[in-house]
């Protein structure tokens, strides 16, 4: 497909750029539209943005593959996208008109789909990368049999720019639904969680289902004749589809609380006893978010007696946003990263100290 005249690859630059970070050891901040700044530590270093490397390499709907640039904005990913009645099926949160997509890979972060399709690591087919070597590697495919051998392109997903500058991105899209509705149903959260439970039993086509602490939202999608059924099947009244957007951009009014932002992941069918403050069940069951000045350890140690674990979103709210990790996931964490950035100059502490 013909890219626009703004589109352009400075790979490269960005090399030569990385290169020159490496003769100097000094680290770099890997940034596209900053858009998820509050997503992880504060990570000091000279300012690298991949906003000039844009464009769409590569589209074939009939193979449902796209390649992008990472400097590529999130939004004319999507509206390229749209036009071929294709999606990004994870539906990645942008938290701004800036957001790129190859801060959408870094930040691994996916929508109210997520239980039901996958992350984003799951739709990630292969990448190109620039590596603490300086050297710019491929890795993967454009296929979705490609899956053989070390999968570096998924570990991307969710590094947060500690591993490598990503420069391209291959993805899988699927076709968007030929019916959507969504549904307000009348119940407080302790029944939506015993109808989750009873709904994962059934044939159902739900996509989304989340407790907004007032009533249960269920978003149905498929078929016309699957969705109709199930529609006259569950009962509720139907609800604009604009809420799964606000819900995925934290815009509803849940997230206005002043509280810290714990984002707490958990089995489906669990009951976590998390400190005193507000939640809003989301993924049906597998995610709460919760609004709460308690103390990381407090909420931490409620989401590991629940068998999960808890990150918070708030920036200075604590001193290890991510759930701190087991010793011996973070020896394989630390040699992932002296392979790709032996001299640590990409956003180092970003995800943990020391890393």
């Amino acid at each position: 497909m013909t890219m626009e005249a703004r589109d352009a690859d400075c790979s490269e630059a960005l090399l030569a750029q990385v290169c020159a970070a490496l003769a100097t050891n000094t680290p770099v901040q890997i940034q596209g539209g900053n858009t998820k700044s509050f997503y992880g530590r504060v990570s000091a270093g000279t300012l690298l943005d991949t906003r000039r490397h844009r464009g769409i390499v590569s589209y074939d709907p009939t193979e449902l593959v796209v390649t992008a640039r990472a400097g590529t904005p999130l939004a004319e990913l999507e509206a390229v996208l749209e036009q071929a009645g294709q999606m990004l099926a994870f539906e990645p949160p942008h938290f701004g008109a800036g957001a790129t997509v190859g801060g959408m890979v870094a930040a691994g972060l996916s929508g109210p789909r997520r239980p039901w399709v996958g992350a984003v690591r799951d739709f990630v087919l292969g990448c190109r990368l620039i590596t603490g070597n300086g050297k710019h590697l491929r890795f993967g495919g454009e296929v979705m049999k490609n899956v053989a051998g070390y999968d570096v392109s998924r570990l991307m997903a969710g590094s947060l720019g500690c591993l490598g500058l990503l420069t391209e991105i291959s993805f899988k899209v699927l076709p968007k639904p030929r019916s959507s509705l969504t549904l307000r149903l009348d119940m407080d959260a302790n029944t939506a969680l015993l109808r989750f439970a009873d709904w994962g039993q059934q044939p159902l086509p739900i996509t989304a289902a989340c407790h907004d602490g007032e009533a249960l939202m269920l978003r149905l999608e498929g078929g016309e004749g699957s969705v109709k059924a199930a529609r006259e099947s569950l009962g509720g009244e139907e609800a604009s589809p604009a809420f799964w957007t606000a819900l995925r951009e934290q815009q509803l009014s849940f997230f206005t609380d002043s509280a810290p932002l714990w984002r707490v992941s958990v089995a489906n069918d669990s009951r976590p006893a998390l400190p005193d403050g507000t939640q809003l069940i989301d993924w049906g069951g597998a995610l709460r978010w919760l609004k709460t000045h308690a103390d990381a350890a407090a909420v931490r140690g409620a989401a590991v007696a629940a068998g999960g674990h808890a990150s918070c979103l708030t920036p200075g709210a604590c001193d290890s946003p991510l759930h701190p990790l087991p010793e011996v996931l973070m020896r394989y964490h630390r040699q992932l990263k002296a392979q790709l950035d032996p001299q640590g100059i990409f956003n180092p502490g970003r995800m943990y100290a020391g890393l």
